[in-house]
């Protein structure tokens, strides 16, 4: 049993599986299509514009302009690549998807140590194997290349982080809990939704320590805004407004809620496939082109409230199941028991999370809220949008822990206490 809670065990096999499933579907697919088409998407359009000398711009594959489609780092990280092993080849291919593999291999590392700061070693281990074993964290890594794997690291980082920053009364931890925001960001900008709740409860729990000063916190957040300040920065030179992070988000609320939308693709209406739409955009500019989009889906949702109920329901499905909107009839339909096995995990680990927020607040755990608002802040503009299982990826580390935190509640010689972390545990 001490073996099984090995964490470098735990992360040769999470590498093992990666690798393994990683090698499987490079032998099924044309070297050809792999050094090509993964990469036909905004990162990878982006990076190969910032490889050939345009800057960060044309998101679409042609010459449609400066963007702020997404925050930076990923399609930076993915033009390096193409510098390194050349745009559009197999190399590059291999180099992403072999990044991918070691980020989320490693994403063990900051859920073991942030549930065993929490929970024990117990929950830590579990909650180490099931991410070694989840589905998603390993389809993900080679099957999209974008920033899902790079975001669960850092969501996982973030929560390690912010458990022992609020804890501590080192300004260098909580000037590296500010530069981790600031970097999070600038991958992903969605984990603005988290921002208020997981900074707040960090600075509430250090507040409560004898020792606490505000110039901590201060100094986290002055970090945290100058990380992200040289992007808003560029983006007002280049669109003459502010920009602090990216423009998409009202084509993402119209590809969901118009007259062609439905609750599992966007209809073909996305600019990178759609050439009216491409044409439209280049034409009124980007921010303009965002703004009509946002406008006409906020017409549509208040006008169509009993399609735009259904929908979300179904893209809340989806969500949680791993991408079914109709899993029972799904379930029934397939014959891939790869989709059995990917809709059969997430269901558990949809109940498991459940069942994990419902005990933390019982039991009135001080770690209700961080774990909590993961799962139920972070996924909320996607049941009104658009539902993948890569948007929910970068909460999936918190979601496997969560599960691992509620089986370990049903197994009686595994019951823990949830009220914080003993003494012997401070320092992990």
């Amino acid at each position: 049993m001490a073996r099984l809670r090995s964490l470098p065990l735990i992360v040769f096999v999470a590498l093992l599986l990666r690798v393994g499933f990683l090698y499987d579907y490079v032998t099924h697919h044309v070297p050809r299509a792999l050094s090509t088409i993964p990469f036909l998407f905004e990162p990878g359009n982006i990076a190969a514009s910032l490889v050939n000398g345009h800057g960060f711009a044309n998101p679409f594959r042609g010459e449609t302009g400066p963007t702020a489609w997404m925050t930076p780092i990923y399609p930076l990280i993915l033009a390096a690549i193409f510098k390194l092993f050349g745009t559009y080849t197999i190399q590059a291919f291999l180099a992403a998807t072999g990044l991918n593999v070691l980020l989320s291999t490693l994403t063990c590392i900051p859920i073991y140590a942030a549930a065993r700061r929490m929970f024990g070693t117990g929950v830590a281990a579990g909650a180490a194997w099931l991410w070694a074993i989840f589905p998603n964290a390993i389809i993900l890594t080679y099957e999209s290349l974008f920033e899902g794997s790079l975001s669960a690291f850092l969501a996982a980082t973030l929560l390690w982080s912010l458990l022992r920053t609020a804890d501590s009364d080192s300004p260098r931890e909580w000037a590296f809990h500010g530069l981790l925001w600031g970097g999070a960001l600038m991958a992903n900008a969605s984990f603005v939704t988290l921002l208020p709740f997981l900074f707040g409860w960090t600075e509430y729990r250090a507040h409560q320590r004898p020792r606490f000063s505000f110039t901590r916190p201060a100094l986290a957040a002055v970090l945290a805004i100058l990380c992200c300040a040289p992007w808003a920065i560029r983006n007002y030179l280049e669109f003459h407004d502010f920009v602090p992070l990216r423009t998409v988000g009202g084509l993402a609320l119209w590809l969901g809620n118009n007259e062609q939308a439905s609750s599992r693709t966007p209809a073909g209406l996305h600019p990178i496939d759609n050439q009216a739409e491409r044409d439209h955009y280049v034409e009124v500019g980007e921010l303009e082109y965002m703004r009509e989009k946002q406008s006409l889906a906020l017409d549509y949702l208040f006008t169509h409230p009993a399609v735009v109920i259904r929908m979300t329901t179904e893209r809340f499905t989806g969500i949680w199941t791993g991408g079914s909107v109709h899993p029972l009839d799904d379930l029934i339909k397939a014959r891939n028991p790869r989709f059995h096995l990917v809709v059969f995990s997430n269901l558990f680990a949809a109940f498991g999370t459940l069942a994990a927020i419902l005990i933390l607040f019982r039991k009135r755990s001080p770690f209700f809220l961080p774990l909590a608002v993961f799962p139920v802040v972070f996924p909320l503009v996607y049941y009104f949008a658009l539902a993948t299982p890569r948007y929910r990826h970068p909460i999936d580390p918190v979601i496997v822990l969560l599960t691992a935190f509620a089986i370990s509640q049903i197994t009686p010689s595994e019951k823990i206490q949830t009220g914080g972390p003993p003494a012997s545990r401070s320092t992990s």
